[in-house]
Protein backbone atom coordinates (compact mmCIF):
# COMPACT_ATOMS: atom_id res chain seq x y z
CA UNK A 1 0.00 0.00 0.00
CA UNK A 2 0.89 3.62 -0.50
CA UNK A 3 2.66 6.21 2.00
CA UNK A 4 4.73 3.69 3.92
CA UNK A 5 1.61 2.05 6.02
CA UNK A 6 1.81 -1.33 4.64
CA UNK A 7 1.53 -2.47 8.06
CA UNK A 8 -0.40 -0.22 9.70
CA UNK A 9 -3.62 -1.22 11.28
CA UNK A 10 -7.28 0.88 10.80
CA UNK A 11 -7.37 2.63 13.63
CA UNK A 12 -10.36 2.19 15.75
CA UNK A 13 -12.76 5.36 16.13
CA UNK A 14 -13.47 6.56 19.12
CA UNK A 15 -17.23 8.52 19.68
CA UNK A 16 -18.23 10.35 22.90
CA UNK A 17 -21.34 10.25 24.16
CA UNK A 18 -23.43 11.79 26.35
CA UNK A 19 -26.60 10.18 26.89
CA UNK A 20 -27.91 6.92 25.94
CA UNK A 21 -29.80 7.92 22.96
CA UNK A 22 -26.58 9.68 21.40
CA UNK A 23 -24.37 6.26 22.25
CA UNK A 24 -26.88 4.34 20.01
CA UNK A 25 -26.41 6.85 17.29
CA UNK A 26 -22.54 6.64 17.62
CA UNK A 27 -22.68 2.84 17.32
CA UNK A 28 -25.67 2.88 14.41
CA UNK A 29 -23.24 5.89 12.42
CA UNK A 30 -19.95 3.99 12.47
CA UNK A 31 -17.83 4.11 15.82
CA UNK A 32 -15.94 1.57 16.66
CA UNK A 33 -16.15 2.36 20.42
CA UNK A 34 -17.72 4.75 22.45
CA UNK A 35 -16.65 6.59 25.56
CA UNK A 36 -19.18 8.48 28.15
CA UNK A 37 -19.69 9.23 31.88
CA UNK A 38 -21.00 8.13 34.46
CA UNK A 39 -22.95 10.25 36.97
CA UNK A 40 -19.95 11.51 38.76
CA UNK A 41 -16.05 11.22 38.64
CA UNK A 42 -15.96 12.45 34.74
CA UNK A 43 -14.40 16.15 33.24
CA UNK A 44 -18.22 16.57 32.05
CA UNK A 45 -20.33 17.00 35.00
CA UNK A 46 -22.78 19.01 33.15
CA UNK A 47 -23.42 16.74 30.41
CA UNK A 48 -26.62 14.39 31.01
CA UNK A 49 -24.06 11.71 31.53
CA UNK A 50 -25.19 7.81 32.79
CA UNK A 51 -26.81 6.44 35.45
CA UNK A 52 -26.10 2.41 36.59
CA UNK A 53 -29.22 1.09 34.10
CA UNK A 54 -28.13 3.28 31.44
CA UNK A 55 -24.69 2.38 31.75
CA UNK A 56 -25.79 -1.25 31.80
CA UNK A 57 -28.35 -0.96 28.80
CA UNK A 58 -25.08 1.07 26.68
CA UNK A 59 -22.68 -1.49 26.97
CA UNK A 60 -24.93 -4.55 26.23
CA UNK A 61 -26.07 -2.36 23.48
CA UNK A 62 -22.46 -1.50 22.35
CA UNK A 63 -21.46 -5.31 22.73
CA UNK A 64 -24.53 -6.90 20.84
CA UNK A 65 -22.96 -4.55 17.52
CA UNK A 66 -19.90 -5.80 18.19
CA UNK A 67 -18.33 -2.37 19.61
CA UNK A 68 -16.69 -1.55 22.74
CA UNK A 69 -17.68 0.85 25.60
CA UNK A 70 -15.01 3.08 27.86
CA UNK A 71 -16.01 4.94 30.78
CA UNK A 72 -14.20 8.15 32.24
CA UNK A 73 -13.01 8.77 35.52
CA UNK A 74 -10.93 11.31 34.93
CA UNK A 75 -11.15 13.41 37.01
CA UNK A 76 -8.28 14.75 39.75
CA UNK A 77 -9.18 13.76 42.68
CA UNK A 78 -9.35 15.06 46.43
CA UNK A 79 -9.03 12.83 49.72
CA UNK A 80 -13.24 13.67 49.94
CA UNK A 81 -13.37 11.66 46.40
CA UNK A 82 -11.96 8.42 47.52
CA UNK A 83 -14.45 6.25 49.18
CA UNK A 84 -16.93 7.33 46.34
CA UNK A 85 -14.63 6.06 43.49
CA UNK A 86 -13.98 3.03 45.53
CA UNK A 87 -18.06 2.48 45.60
CA UNK A 88 -18.55 3.73 41.67
CA UNK A 89 -15.06 1.16 40.54
CA UNK A 90 -17.32 -1.56 42.89
CA UNK A 91 -20.28 -0.71 40.46
CA UNK A 92 -18.06 -0.44 36.95
CA UNK A 93 -16.70 -4.11 38.11
CA UNK A 94 -20.24 -5.61 37.94
CA UNK A 95 -21.31 -3.99 34.42
CA UNK A 96 -18.17 -4.93 32.90
CA UNK A 97 -17.20 -2.06 30.37
CA UNK A 98 -14.35 -2.72 28.22
CA UNK A 99 -11.78 -0.03 29.75
CA UNK A 100 -11.45 3.30 32.13
CA UNK A 101 -10.03 6.67 31.76
CA UNK A 102 -8.18 7.51 34.14
CA UNK A 103 -5.57 10.87 34.92
CA UNK A 104 -4.74 10.71 38.58
CA UNK A 105 -2.28 7.91 39.98
CA UNK A 106 -4.32 7.85 42.85
CA UNK A 107 -7.45 6.78 40.76
CA UNK A 108 -5.34 4.39 39.19
CA UNK A 109 -4.43 2.31 42.01
CA UNK A 110 -7.91 2.10 43.44
CA UNK A 111 -8.85 0.65 39.68
CA UNK A 112 -6.10 -1.76 39.86
CA UNK A 113 -7.20 -2.82 43.21
CA UNK A 114 -11.33 -2.91 43.05
CA UNK A 115 -11.55 -3.64 39.28
CA UNK A 116 -8.13 -5.34 38.05
CA UNK A 117 -9.88 -7.21 35.34
CA UNK A 118 -11.27 -3.93 33.57
CA UNK A 119 -8.14 -2.07 31.49
CA UNK A 120 -6.99 1.27 32.31
CA UNK A 121 -6.42 3.90 29.32
CA UNK A 122 -4.55 6.93 30.83
CA UNK A 123 -6.22 10.62 30.02
CA UNK A 124 -5.04 13.17 28.37
CA UNK A 125 -5.32 14.89 31.59
CA UNK A 126 -2.27 13.40 32.55
CA UNK A 127 0.06 15.21 30.13
CA UNK A 128 1.17 12.71 27.60
CA UNK A 129 3.58 13.85 25.74
CA UNK A 130 6.55 12.06 25.78
CA UNK A 131 7.74 8.26 25.23
CA UNK A 132 9.08 8.02 29.23
CA UNK A 133 5.47 8.72 30.51
CA UNK A 134 4.16 6.20 28.24
CA UNK A 135 6.68 3.53 29.15
CA UNK A 136 5.79 4.33 32.65
CA UNK A 137 2.12 3.92 32.75
CA UNK A 138 2.78 0.94 30.41
CA UNK A 139 4.79 -0.71 33.75
CA UNK A 140 1.59 0.26 35.87
CA UNK A 141 -0.06 -1.99 33.66
CA UNK A 142 -1.98 0.64 31.64
CA UNK A 143 -3.13 -0.99 28.17
CA UNK A 144 -3.35 2.80 26.50
CA UNK A 145 -2.07 6.32 27.02
CA UNK A 146 -4.10 9.26 25.18
CA UNK A 147 -1.38 11.85 23.57
CA UNK A 148 -1.54 15.58 24.59
CA UNK A 149 -2.67 17.65 22.37
CA UNK A 150 0.57 19.89 21.82
CA UNK A 151 1.60 16.69 20.57
CA UNK A 152 2.85 17.00 16.41
CA UNK A 153 2.93 14.29 14.28
CA UNK A 154 6.18 13.47 14.00
CA UNK A 155 6.18 13.76 17.82
CA UNK A 156 3.58 10.74 17.81
CA UNK A 157 5.37 8.76 15.32
CA UNK A 158 8.53 9.07 17.64
CA UNK A 159 6.32 7.77 20.56
CA UNK A 160 5.65 4.98 18.40
CA UNK A 161 8.97 4.19 17.67
CA UNK A 162 10.05 4.23 21.08
CA UNK A 163 7.19 2.73 23.13
CA UNK A 164 6.22 -1.11 23.24
CA UNK A 165 4.37 -2.26 20.05
CA UNK A 166 1.40 -3.71 22.51
CA UNK A 167 0.71 -0.38 24.15
CA UNK A 168 -1.70 1.67 22.06
CA UNK A 169 -1.80 5.29 21.87
CA UNK A 170 -5.34 7.26 21.79
CA UNK A 171 -5.00 10.74 19.99
CA UNK A 172 -7.80 13.38 19.49
CA UNK A 173 -8.38 14.38 16.21
CA UNK A 174 -11.94 16.67 16.09
CA UNK A 175 -13.54 18.67 18.37
CA UNK A 176 -12.74 21.49 21.14
CA UNK A 177 -9.37 22.58 22.08
CA UNK A 178 -8.84 23.48 25.68
CA UNK A 179 -6.79 26.88 26.12
CA UNK A 180 -4.64 24.93 28.60
CA UNK A 181 -2.16 22.64 28.35
CA UNK A 182 -3.53 19.25 27.97
CA UNK A 183 -6.82 20.71 29.53
CA UNK A 184 -5.47 21.52 32.67
CA UNK A 185 -7.19 24.39 33.23
CA UNK A 186 -7.08 26.83 36.51
CA UNK A 187 -9.32 29.73 35.09
CA UNK A 188 -13.08 28.28 35.83
CA UNK A 189 -11.66 27.67 39.46
CA UNK A 190 -10.18 30.65 39.92
CA UNK A 191 -13.05 32.57 38.00
CA UNK A 192 -15.84 30.74 39.19
CA UNK A 193 -15.63 28.63 42.23
CA UNK A 194 -16.66 25.38 39.34
CA UNK A 195 -13.52 23.06 38.74
CA UNK A 196 -12.39 22.08 35.46
CA UNK A 197 -10.53 19.67 36.85
CA UNK A 198 -13.38 18.18 39.26
CA UNK A 199 -15.74 18.17 36.03
CA UNK A 200 -17.41 21.33 36.20
CA UNK A 201 -15.69 23.86 33.75
CA UNK A 202 -17.44 27.26 33.17
CA UNK A 203 -15.32 27.41 29.89
CA UNK A 204 -14.34 31.19 30.82
CA UNK A 205 -11.89 30.43 27.25
CA UNK A 206 -14.94 31.33 25.41
CA UNK A 207 -15.35 34.87 27.11
CA UNK A 208 -15.05 37.75 26.01
CA UNK A 209 -12.78 40.05 27.67
CA UNK A 210 -11.81 43.56 28.76
CA UNK A 211 -9.64 45.77 30.94
CA UNK A 212 -9.99 47.96 33.43
CA UNK A 213 -7.46 50.03 34.85
CA UNK A 214 -7.28 50.14 39.14
CA UNK A 215 -8.25 54.18 39.26
CA UNK A 216 -10.50 53.70 36.87
CA UNK A 217 -13.30 50.98 38.47
CA UNK A 218 -15.88 50.45 36.15
CA UNK A 219 -14.66 51.92 33.02
CA UNK A 220 -13.54 48.78 30.66
CA UNK A 221 -11.07 49.04 27.91
CA UNK A 222 -11.69 46.62 25.50
CA UNK A 223 -8.60 43.55 24.93
CA UNK A 224 -8.15 43.47 21.06
CA UNK A 225 -5.41 41.50 18.80
CA UNK A 226 -4.81 42.90 15.16
CA UNK A 227 -8.36 44.70 15.82
CA UNK A 228 -10.12 41.48 15.08
CA UNK A 229 -11.84 41.36 18.70
CA UNK A 230 -11.40 40.48 22.48
CA UNK A 231 -11.80 36.79 22.38
CA UNK A 232 -8.04 35.93 23.50
CA UNK A 233 -8.37 32.32 24.37
CA UNK A 234 -10.91 31.07 21.93
CA UNK A 235 -9.47 28.24 20.47
CA UNK A 236 -10.76 26.83 16.99
CA UNK A 237 -11.91 23.47 16.71
CA UNK A 238 -9.49 20.80 15.34
CA UNK A 239 -10.40 18.96 12.18
CA UNK A 240 -8.21 16.33 10.65
CA UNK A 241 -10.73 14.99 7.98
CA UNK A 242 -8.42 16.26 5.57
CA UNK A 243 -5.30 14.31 6.83
CA UNK A 244 -6.17 10.73 7.55
CA UNK A 245 -3.13 9.15 5.77
CA UNK A 246 -1.20 11.42 8.21
CA UNK A 247 -2.51 10.20 11.41
CA UNK A 248 -2.52 6.52 10.33
CA UNK A 249 1.16 7.15 9.24
CA UNK A 250 2.21 8.17 12.82
CA UNK A 251 0.94 5.23 13.99
CA UNK A 252 -2.28 6.21 16.23
CA UNK A 253 -4.27 3.37 17.27
CA UNK A 254 -7.47 5.16 18.34
CA UNK A 255 -8.93 8.35 16.84
CA UNK A 256 -10.70 10.15 19.34
CA UNK A 257 -13.85 12.55 18.31
CA UNK A 258 -13.77 15.49 21.54
CA UNK A 259 -18.11 16.59 22.75
CA UNK A 260 -19.51 13.93 25.30
CA UNK A 261 -21.86 17.40 25.60
CA UNK A 262 -23.26 17.35 22.09
CA UNK A 263 -26.10 16.77 20.48
CA UNK A 264 -26.70 13.33 18.43
CA UNK A 265 -26.97 15.39 14.71
CA UNK A 266 -23.43 16.54 16.05
CA UNK A 267 -22.06 12.74 16.38
CA UNK A 268 -23.99 11.29 13.68
CA UNK A 269 -22.49 14.08 11.11
CA UNK A 270 -18.70 13.96 12.48
CA UNK A 271 -18.82 9.44 13.24
CA UNK A 272 -20.31 9.21 9.48
CA UNK A 273 -17.69 11.33 7.86
CA UNK A 274 -14.69 9.92 9.81
CA UNK A 275 -15.93 6.47 9.18
CA UNK A 276 -16.43 6.89 5.58
CA UNK A 277 -12.99 8.38 5.26
CA UNK A 278 -10.95 5.84 7.46
CA UNK A 279 -12.82 3.47 5.04
CA UNK A 280 -12.11 4.34 1.75
CA UNK A 281 -8.16 5.21 2.90
CA UNK A 282 -8.00 1.63 4.11
CA UNK A 283 -9.88 0.30 0.78
CA UNK A 284 -8.26 2.66 -1.68
CA UNK A 285 -6.37 5.82 -0.73
CA UNK A 286 -7.14 7.05 -4.29
CA UNK A 287 -10.57 6.88 -3.78
CA UNK A 288 -10.20 8.81 -0.45
CA UNK A 289 -8.17 11.29 -2.06
CA UNK A 290 -11.13 11.64 -4.42
CA UNK A 291 -13.69 11.75 -1.73
CA UNK A 292 -12.21 14.21 -0.05
CA UNK A 293 -14.68 17.09 -0.87
CA UNK A 294 -17.74 15.31 0.67
CA UNK A 295 -15.71 15.20 3.87
CA UNK A 296 -15.37 18.23 4.06
CA UNK A 297 -18.57 19.36 3.23
CA UNK A 298 -20.24 16.78 5.38
CA UNK A 299 -17.85 17.66 8.36
CA UNK A 300 -19.14 21.27 7.93
CA UNK A 301 -22.98 20.49 8.37
CA UNK A 302 -22.46 20.12 12.21
CA UNK A 303 -21.76 22.95 14.64
CA UNK A 304 -18.53 24.25 15.00
CA UNK A 305 -15.85 27.08 15.76
CA UNK A 306 -14.02 26.89 12.32
CA UNK A 307 -11.33 24.49 11.94
CA UNK A 308 -7.72 24.15 12.61
CA UNK A 309 -5.08 21.47 12.80
CA UNK A 310 -4.39 22.24 15.52
CA UNK A 311 -0.35 21.54 17.58
CA UNK A 312 0.07 18.46 14.36
CA UNK A 313 1.87 20.33 11.95
CA UNK A 314 4.15 22.52 14.13
CA UNK A 315 2.80 24.89 16.54
CA UNK A 316 -0.25 27.18 16.10
CA UNK A 317 -0.24 30.82 14.54
CA UNK A 318 -2.87 33.14 15.28
CA UNK A 319 -5.00 31.16 12.54
CA UNK A 320 -6.00 28.98 15.24
CA UNK A 321 -7.85 31.66 17.57
CA UNK A 322 -11.18 32.88 16.65
CA UNK A 323 -11.01 36.38 17.90
CA UNK A 324 -14.34 37.97 16.53
CA UNK A 325 -16.39 35.64 18.70
CA UNK A 326 -18.04 32.99 20.59
CA UNK A 327 -20.23 31.93 18.23
CA UNK A 328 -20.98 28.19 16.79
CA UNK A 329 -21.17 28.10 12.50
CA UNK A 330 -24.59 26.06 12.91
CA UNK A 331 -25.56 25.07 8.74
CA UNK A 332 -27.92 22.65 10.06
CA UNK A 333 -30.33 22.37 12.56
CA UNK A 334 -31.23 19.27 14.47
CA UNK A 335 -34.93 18.30 14.78
CA UNK A 336 -34.84 14.98 16.66
CA UNK A 337 -34.20 10.76 15.60
CA UNK A 338 -35.96 8.54 14.55
CA UNK A 339 -37.11 6.12 17.07
CA UNK A 340 -40.06 3.94 15.32
CA UNK A 341 -42.12 4.17 11.91
CA UNK A 342 -46.07 3.59 11.89
CA UNK A 343 -48.24 3.67 9.02
CA UNK A 344 -46.39 5.67 7.39
CA UNK A 345 -45.67 8.22 10.50
CA UNK A 346 -41.87 8.31 11.82
CA UNK A 347 -41.71 8.96 15.69
CA UNK A 348 -39.40 11.57 16.75
CA UNK A 349 -38.91 13.40 20.04
CA UNK A 350 -38.68 17.02 19.05
CA UNK A 351 -35.67 18.90 19.69
CA UNK A 352 -35.80 22.03 17.43
CA UNK A 353 -38.95 23.73 16.11
CA UNK A 354 -40.24 22.83 12.27
CA UNK A 355 -43.65 23.26 10.70
CA UNK A 356 -45.71 21.54 8.01
CA UNK A 357 -45.06 22.13 4.75
CA UNK A 358 -41.37 22.68 5.59
CA UNK A 359 -38.35 21.18 3.44
CA UNK A 360 -36.25 18.91 5.85
CA UNK A 361 -33.16 16.05 5.49
CA UNK A 362 -33.07 12.70 6.28
CA UNK A 363 -29.53 11.55 7.39
CA UNK A 364 -28.55 8.26 7.37
CA UNK A 365 -25.79 6.04 8.97
CA UNK A 366 -25.02 4.69 4.99
CA UNK A 367 -23.72 7.94 4.02
CA UNK A 368 -27.26 8.88 2.55
CA UNK A 369 -28.94 12.21 2.64
CA UNK A 370 -32.73 12.03 1.65
CA UNK A 371 -34.74 15.66 0.77
CA UNK A 372 -38.06 15.41 1.99
CA UNK A 373 -40.96 17.27 2.75
CA UNK A 374 -42.92 17.75 5.96
CA UNK A 375 -46.65 16.45 4.98
CA UNK A 376 -48.40 15.78 8.10
CA UNK A 377 -47.74 16.05 11.94
CA UNK A 378 -49.52 14.21 14.68
CA UNK A 379 -49.10 14.72 18.27
CA UNK A 380 -48.45 12.24 21.01
CA UNK A 381 -52.22 11.84 21.57
CA UNK A 382 -52.93 11.56 17.99
CA UNK A 383 -54.28 15.46 17.10
CA UNK A 384 -53.38 17.34 13.53
CA UNK A 385 -50.69 19.88 14.26
CA UNK A 386 -48.95 22.55 12.04
CA UNK A 387 -45.95 22.55 13.63
CA UNK A 388 -43.91 21.56 17.02
CA UNK A 389 -42.87 24.30 19.48
CA UNK A 390 -41.87 22.69 22.37
CA UNK A 391 -38.81 20.80 22.66
CA UNK A 392 -38.72 17.29 23.55
CA UNK A 393 -41.83 16.58 22.65
CA UNK A 394 -43.29 13.29 21.26
CA UNK A 395 -44.33 14.11 17.58
CA UNK A 396 -45.38 11.88 14.76
CA UNK A 397 -44.46 13.12 10.96
CA UNK A 398 -45.13 11.79 8.03
CA UNK A 399 -42.62 12.46 4.94
CA UNK A 400 -42.37 12.85 1.52
CA UNK A 401 -39.32 10.19 1.57
CA UNK A 402 -39.46 6.52 3.57
CA UNK A 403 -38.16 7.48 7.42
CA UNK A 404 -36.28 4.73 8.83
CA UNK A 405 -35.01 4.21 12.52
CA UNK A 406 -32.15 6.27 13.26
CA UNK A 407 -32.18 8.62 10.70
CA UNK A 408 -31.59 11.99 11.66
CA UNK A 409 -33.82 14.50 10.51
CA UNK A 410 -32.59 18.05 9.87
CA UNK A 411 -33.24 21.38 8.40
CA UNK A 412 -30.72 24.29 6.79
CA UNK A 413 -30.58 26.73 9.26
CA UNK A 414 -31.63 30.01 8.64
Amino acid sequence: MKNGMKNRKKPELLIPAGSLEVLKVAVRFGADAVYVGGELYGLRAKARNFSKEDMREGIAFAHAHGKKLYVTANITAHNRDIPGIREYFSELSELGPDALIISDPGVFLLAREICPEIPVHISTQANNVNYMTYRFWREQGAVRVVSGRELSLAEIAELRENIPPELEIETFVHGAMCISYSGRCLLSNYMTGRDANQGACTHPCRWKYYLMEESRPGEFFPVEENERGAYIFNSKDLCMISHIPDLVNAGIDSFKIEGRMKTALYVAVVARTYRKALDDFFESPERYEENLPWYREEIGKCTYRSYTTGFFYGRPGADAQVYEDNFYNKEYVYLGLVSETSDGFACIEQRNKFSVGEEIELMRADGTNLAASVLAMRSAEGEEIESCPHPKQKIFVRLSADAQPYDILRKKGS
